[in-house]
């Protein structure tokens, strides 16, 4: 009988198969190729009795295999994961890159999806930092500071995490309605008469309103007794960190630290209000991280799900938002400029915008739709200019809503799945006598 023509009996996975060796030897230095080598039977496990070889590997992904070397193509079916199918191939001594372009693309497609939308686990950031101050149990500034961070970032761990987290929501909470107190006491019109010839008082009286900041002692003392708070549990929360560097990167904890200047700046200018009022009144406008703050009651409550898959769904699409946005960028300036100009040229006696600030103004507002009507172009050519421009906002909006959907809706369905599998974890498994 011709050697080529022999036929080898294979056992795969329980899965009995036959073919010619003359197949076998299509692709040379493979295992598969090397069954076909006079030495074979003593290199791999060969059965005298039933003339066959026997591997422990799965049947249902040999069949792809085989079939590769009777048609020198490389398929796979749907339900096939990739890492599975590469390790299969890599002990075959087969390379992934010979699979065929409509797998190779399924494959590719349904890989993205997975490493895409792979959730991580909730609070997995605060869980990492806890385990690494674990580590550090031997010493005894390890065991103090592992506590701790604990208590501060564990609110359910022990009574004193929970009296301290409460406590610290009554700050966070005060906080606030002291920066909204002090908005509304801020400002007090101090009337103040100026005459324009002081030789004639009765002639031209003029009365101008100058204004000054004044803020009640007893809301800034207020204020600096929750910022000293805040102060000492960002430098205790600092200092028990096992991990600065993560730590300091964190948006919350970097609101937390510059929350913690505009009032002593404030403090140290009380008294002088007249010399300093127009830095005090951007100085609250630095205090706006107070209510960044109130996102910590978050760790209170079980993150709601939409919340979850909104902030994944934002930090995934983040390059596509920031393309968006340059599209925006670029339309407010092209328009605005062009609209602009020609309002100039139409209608040089008058023209509705003042500078090119607001012509860039009237594109943003109508890009995005909002259409305030306080700056319209009144010449022809700006009317034909502002609809272009309002048919492109509306274009430039409506054409990547699918794709959030879809992000929004793979994020949604991956979270669901996680729910699903922490639900079963925690079902305690009933034994049936």
């Amino acid at each position: 009988m011709n050697p080529l023509e022999e036929k080898i009996f294979l056992n795969v996975g329980g899965l009995r198969y036959e073919t010619y060796a003359s197949t076998l030897q299509v692709f040379p230095g493979t295992k598969l190729c090397r069954l076909t080598e006079p030495q074979a039977a003593a290199t791999f496990d060969y059965d005298p009795d039933t003339k066959e070889y026997f591997f422990d590997r799965s049947s249902y992904l040999f069949e792809e295999v085989l079939n590769y070397y009777r048609t020198k193509e490389l398929h796979c079916s749907d339900l096939i994961c990739k890492s599975v199918l590469d390790e299969e191939l890599a002990y075959w001594g087969l390379d992934n890159t010979l699979l065929a372009p409509c797998c190779w693309q399924k494959l590719i497609i349904a890989e993205g999806q997975k490493e895409e939308y792979g959730i991580p686990e909730e609070n997995q950031e605060a869980a990492g930092l806890l385990e690494q101050a674990g580590r550090n149990q031997s010493a005894w500034r390890g065991r103090w500071q592992s506590r701790i961070w604990t208590t501060f970032e564990k609110p359910f761990s022990s009574l004193s995490a929970k009296v301290l987290a409460a406590v610290c929501l009554l700050f966070n909470i005060g906080i606030c309605c002291l920066f909204i107190a002090k908005a509304f006491e801020d400002t007090i019109y101090l009337p103040v008469y100026i005459t324009e010839n002081q030789i004639n008082l009765i002639s031209a009286l003029h009365t101008v309103a100058d204004y000054s900041f004044y803020t009640k002692p007893y809301i800034l003392y207020l204020e600096l007794f929750c910022v000293l708070w805040f102060m000492l549990e960002f430098f205790l929360r600092l200092i028990s960190c096992p991990n600065k560097k993560k730590f300091l990167q964190s948006p919350l904890n970097v609101a937390d630290f510059l929350s913690l200047f505009p009032i002593c700046i404030e403090v140290s200018f009380y008294g002088h209000p007249t010399s300093h009022e127009q830095f005090l009144f951007w100085l609250d406008f630095f205090r706006a991280p107070y209510f960044f703050k109130l996102l910590k009651v978050l760790k209170l409550v079980e993150t709601p799900v939409m919340l979850r898959v909104l902030s994944y769904t934002s930090r995934a699409a983040i390059r596509e938002i920031l393309v968006l946005l340059m599209i925006l960028v670029f339309e407010i300036l092209f328009f605005g400029s062009l609209c602009y100009f020609v309002d100039i040229v139409e209608d040089n006696i008058y023209t509705p915008f003042a500078d090119i600030g607001s012509a860039f103004w009237w594109a943003v507002v109508t890009l995005t739709t909002v259409g305030y009507g306080d700056v319209v172009p009144t010449s022809l050519v700006g009317k034909m200019i502002g609809a272009c421009t309002a048919l492109c906002g509306v274009l430039t909006i409506i054409i990547p809503i699918p794709f959030f959907c879809m992000k929004f809706q793979g994020y949604y369905d991956a979270v669901m799945i996680k729910e699903k599998r922490k639900r079963k974890k925690k079902t305690p498994l009933t034994l049936v006598t």
